[in-house]
């Protein structure tokens, strides 16, 4: 799976939980709220419920099938007789009127609702059982223990809601207590609010998958143009894959992580060019330089082969000059795998004393030419570096000096606030060989006789500026060159330790 689909599915997925969530928030706000208005209107009928008297008729038990009872609680004495009409005969004439005695019966009554309010049910539970209901009620309510328990409980703060199903039915019911005693059960149907709910379920449900599909529609044109940037980036990997060119660069373009990365890449590029720029040179050089020692030592081998009458004198000439060409060659073969190798970025390093380092790297010059004389004066102080790596640095710094030093001459080693300079009193750099003397192989016209091939100032460039240091190369006053190497301290003198 691509990149842009995982981005474009994570986002979606996001939004969709988002307005899924948001969607079952407003559910939930507006069943309750309008629950809510449900209980309202229940506890204001509860309120208004009273339990009333009326009286019915056998007749109208008859017609009615035992539900016939007059509502309205008639003022005075109570009536115990009701007169009714008579029979009417065939011709169509009533025969006179009829007596007939009237039964009392308890019934619970509910308020008038004010015009657009809330109808409702109505029943009372006695503490032995008994329901008392609403007048042409043709159900009940379920009657529980916990109904009981609140009759037989005589609290009047005691109250609760529930919902029951009644002959399929959904109702809300409040069940309290009323001053008579009993528990009065007050219910109102919920087809109401249960259809404006499921019109606001569909609603949302509509809502939530045209969010879903709009952002599903925007978050592919945002991913087309932010990941832009990543393909114009794989497409150049790949080219500089498939073709090798590493003169490629894409457009960083803004500062965002994008632009960054896209900068990085170009910088990358460019490290790569410029040290396989550099591998070709070293390569060119290094054949060049090995070419001239080779040929001289296979000439002296071949004069060996082919001098069976050689004098013993002349044999040891020769035998002597291919043993120090091959040792030139030794030289120049380590110095070459010196520089490929870059050691100064991957050796270990670690907290170095500086002074303590130079002056071992002094004893060692000074053993190895003991007719000159080496002067130091070393501050102490702690960087972070690779030993090795500065050893050779500093030794091939005091070797250049010495290597133009007359005999008997002075070189001066001077370390202070973490800049360290190397000076010899010989003929001085000239000015027009002052800016390629760290150049690979290279030798100025001064330098013919002398031992080398020009790679030891080379190294110690590179070994400098792998530590995050700085070289230079400079002609003293009176005389002599002089070089000055500042490398980063991580303790002063007063922090440095033994």
């Amino acid at each position: 799976m691509s990149f842009r689909r995982r981005l474009l599915l994570l986002s979606a997925a996001a939004v969709a939980v988002a307005i899924a969530g948001a969607s079952a928030v407003c559910f939930l706000i507006v069943r309750s709220e309008l629950r809510g208005q449900v209980d309202d209107s229940l506890r204001e009928l509860a309120r208004g419920a009273a339990v009333e008297v009326v009286y019915q008729s056998p007749s109208d038990d008859e017609r009615r099938g035992g539900g016939g009872e007059h509502a309205a609680t008639l003022p005075g004495p109570a009536p115990t007789r009701r007169e009714l009409p008579g029979e009417i005969d065939l011709s169509g004439k009533r025969l006179g009127h009829r007596l007939v005695a009237l039964q009392p019966r308890n019934v619970v009554a509910l308020p008038a609702p004010a015009p657009g309010g809330a109808t409702g049910y109505a029943q009372t539970v006695s503490p032995d059982g008994k329901v008392v209901k609403s007048p042409n009620a043709t159900f009940e309510l379920p009657v529980t223990e916990r109904t009981l328990a609140l009759a037989r409980a005589k609290d009047d703060q005691v109250s609760y809601f529930s919902d029951v199903e009644v002959d399929g039915a959904d109702l809300r019911v409040l069940t309290t207590t009323n001053p008579q005693g009993q528990a009065l059960q007050v219910a109102r149907p919920l087809d109401e609010v249960n259809a404006s709910l499921g019109r606001l379920a569909l609603i949302l449900a509509g809502v939530g998958l045209a969010g879903l599909g709009v952002a599903v529609t925007l978050g592919l044109l945002v991913a087309r143009a932010a990941l832009r940037p990543v393909h114009e980036l794989t497409d150049a990997t790949e080219h500089v894959t498939e073709t090798g060119d590493l003169t490629h660069r894409i457009d960083a373009g803004g500062v965002d992580e994008l632009g960054r990365l896209a900068a990085s890449f170009n910088s990358m590029l460019a490290a790569l060019e410029a040290s396989d720029l550099t591998r070709r040179q070293l390569v060119a050089d290094a054949s060049h330089e090995l070419r001239t020692p080779l040929t001289s030592a296979r000439t002296n081998l071949e004069f060996l082969a082919r001098g069976t009458g050689l004098e013993d004198g002349e044999r040891r000439r020769v035998t002597r000059e291919v043993v120090e060409q091959l040792e030139e060659l030794g030289l120049l073969v380590s110095d070459i795998v010196d520089l490929a190798r870059d050691e100064a970025g991957r050796e270990e390093r670690d907290e170095v004393r500086l002074d303590l380092l130079t002056a071992a790297v002094i004893d060692r010059a000074s053993a190895q030419w003991p007719d000159l004389e080496f002067s130091a004066e070393l501050e102490p102080g702690i960087v972070w570096a690779s030993r090795s790596g500065l050893e050779r640095a500093i030794g091939n710094l005091l070797h250049n000096a010495a290597k133009w030093s007359r005999p008997g001459g002075l070189v001066e080693v001077r370390l202070a606030h973490g800049q360290l300079s190397v000076r010899d009193h010989g003929p001085g750099i000239a000015t027009g060989d002052l800016d390629r003397v760290f150049d690979r192989f290279y030798r100025s016209r001064g330098a013919e006789g002398q031992p080398g091939f020009g790679l030891g100032l080379a190294i110690a460039k590179q070994a400098v500026e792998g530590h995050g240091g700085t070289i230079e190369a400079t002609n003293a006053p009176g005389g002599g060159a002089c070089f000055l190497v500042h490398l980063p301290r991580v303790a002063a003198a007063d922090q440095a330790v033994l």
